[in-house]
C-alpha cells in the first residue's frame, strides 16, 4: 500500500460476516502466539538485540512469536498485507493489513513481570493510525490468558463478556495510564508533562504495555490512558477495543491518534485531558 491512499469508503469495507471471521482469526492466532510465549519462556530471558536505544530490547521470542503470527495469518489469507514490529511491512493485494505486536511489553517479559501481551489487528486502508479503518483485533495478556477482542460494529469483549466503558469521571477522580519512550531526551520531556498531569488526576499507572493500558480503559480498570510515541502495532487492536466499548481514541490539536500522541477513554474525560496535554505541549519537543 502506498502513502497516497486514503481511508476506504464504508462501501469498500468487508461485510459483517467477513469482519466477524477476521475477528475470529485475530483471536485464534493471538491465542496461539500467547501459548507459544507462555509455554516456552526460559527461566532467564536474554536480550537478542536492541533497536532505538540500549533499553529498547528485542528477545528471540519476539521474533519467534511474530513468525508464528505471520505464518498462521497468511496460511488463511495469503493476499493480505502484514505490518509487524520486528519484520516490518510486507505488501498484499487485498486492501487489508494485519498489524502485529508479537510481544507488547518486552521489558516486562524480560524481567518476568506478568504484564505483556500479544496484539493482533486487521485494518483497511493505509497501515497508518490516522488513515486506516480498524476492522478487528485481539489482545491476549500472556501470563494469565486474559483475552480482549473487538470488531468494527460488533462490540468488544473481555474473556467473552461484553464491555461497556466506565462513565466519564472528573479528572481528579480518574486513574490514568501512561508510558514513556526509550530515548533519554524523550523521557525527560515526558517527565515534564507528567509533572503537569499528575496533580490533576487521581493517580498514574505505568504498566509497561500500551495494548494492555488501552484494554484496561475498555474494561474499567483504568479511566484514561495517554502516551506519546506509540507505534501502529501498539495501538491498533487495543484502540479498537476502546472504541467498540464506547470510548474515543484521539490525538491532540484535532488530529487522530498517532505516534505524536494517543489519548483514550470516555469522550468527556478525554477532552479534559487533551486540554492539559495541549497546554503542556505534550506532542512536541524531544
Amino acid at each position: 500500500m502506498t502513502t497516497s491512499q486514503s481511508a476506504p469508503d464504508a462501501t469498500d469495507l468487508p461485510d459483517a460476516t467477513e469482519i466477524a471471521a477476521l475477528r475470529d482469526l485475530a483471536e485464534r492466532v493471538a491465542r496461539a502466539a500467547g501459548d507459544l510465549v507462555r509455554s516456552t519462556r526460559p527461566d532467564e530471558v536474554e536480550v537478542a538485540s536492541t533497536k532505538s536505544s540500549p533499553v529498547d530490547v528485542v528477545t528471540q521470542m519476539d521474533a519467534d512469536s511474530e513468525a508464528l503470527l505471520r505464518r498462521l495469518i497468511l496460511a488463511e489469507r495469503p493476499d493480505d498485507a502484514v505490518l509487524g514490529e520486528e519484520e516490518g511491512h510486507v505488501a498484499g493485494a487485498s486492501g487489508l493489513t494485519w498489524v502485529l505486536d508479537p510481544i507488547d511489553g518486552t521489558v516486562n517479559y524480560l524481567y518476568g513481570i506478568p504484564a505483556y501481551a500479544i496484539s493482533v489487528a486487521v485494518v483497511a486502508g493505509p497501515p497508518e493510525p490516522e488513515r486506516w479503518t480498524a476492522l478487528a483485533g485481539c489482545v491476549v495478556q500472556v501470563p494469565d490468558g486474559t483475552c480482549w477482542t473487538a470488531s468494527r460494529g460488533g462490540g468488544a469483549t473481555r474473556d467473552g463478556r461484553a464491555l461497556s466503558l466506565r462513565p466519564a469521571r472528573p479528572l481528579a477522580q480518574s486513574l490514568v495510564g501512561t508510558g514513556f519512550g526509550y530515548a533519554a531526551e524523550r523521557r525527560a520531556a515526558q517527565a515534564g508533562v507528567l509533572a503537569q498531569v499528575l496533580p490533576q488526576v487521581r493517580d498514574i499507572r505505568r504498566i509497561g504495555a500500551a495494548a494492555i493500558d488501552l484494554c484496561m480503559v475498555a474494561d474499567g480498570r483504568l479511566d484514561l490512558t495517554y502516551e506519546r510515541g506509540l507505534n501502529p502495532w501498539d495501538m491498533a487492536a487495543g484502540g479498537l477495543v476502546v472504541e467498540e466499548a464506547g470510548g474515543v481514541v484521539t490525538g491532540l490539536r484535532g488530529r487522530g491518534a498517532s505516534p505524536d500522541m494517543t489519548v483514550a477513554g470516555p469522550a468527556a474525560s478525554v477532552r479534559a485531558l487533551v486540554e492539559i496535554l495541549e497546554g503542556a505541549n505534550a506532542d512536541s519537543g524531544a
